[in-house]
């Protein structure tokens, strides 16, 4: 009994340390979100139904969230999203800032292959 309370108890932190690590990612251009709110997601789903319940019902994230945990699916106005999301804050931190050019290359690389990552999911469920 003990065992099981804290195992849960560590999924809900890790869910709340996803949920942090996800608002942080909407404000710096580093840091993916929703990747951190869908694993926020999966350790509330574990530990907390009613935490679960909120996150998936966000207005931006709630309908993203659970399309990828039923279907693996992010729907293209969604991709449009991110991928302008990425295009601007990524260009953004390229061109206005004041870091090597090295690490300038380093996040244009990432960059890159997180939109082939988002490019590459699948838009609508199987039928």
């Amino acid at each position: 009994m003990a065992v099981k309370f804290a195992y849960k108890t560590l999924l809900f932190i890790c869910g709340w340390i996803s949920v942090i690590l996800g608002v942080i990612g909407a404000l710096l251009p580093i840091i993916p979100t929703t990747p951190f709110l869908i694993l926020a997601a999966y350790f509330f789903s574990k530990s907390s139904p009613r935490v679960y319940s909120w996150l998936t019902s966000l207005p931006y994230f709630g309908d993203v969230i659970l399309e990828w945990e039923k279907n693996k699916v992010i729907r293209p106005r969604v991709k449009i999203w991110a991928i302008g999301t990425l295009v601007l804050i990524f260009g953004i931190s390229i061109i206005f800032t004041t870091i090597h050019f090295s690490l300038k290359i380093m996040l244009a690389c990432i960059g890159i292959a997180c939109a082939i990552f988002i490019l590459t999911r699948k838009s609508h469920p199987d039928p």
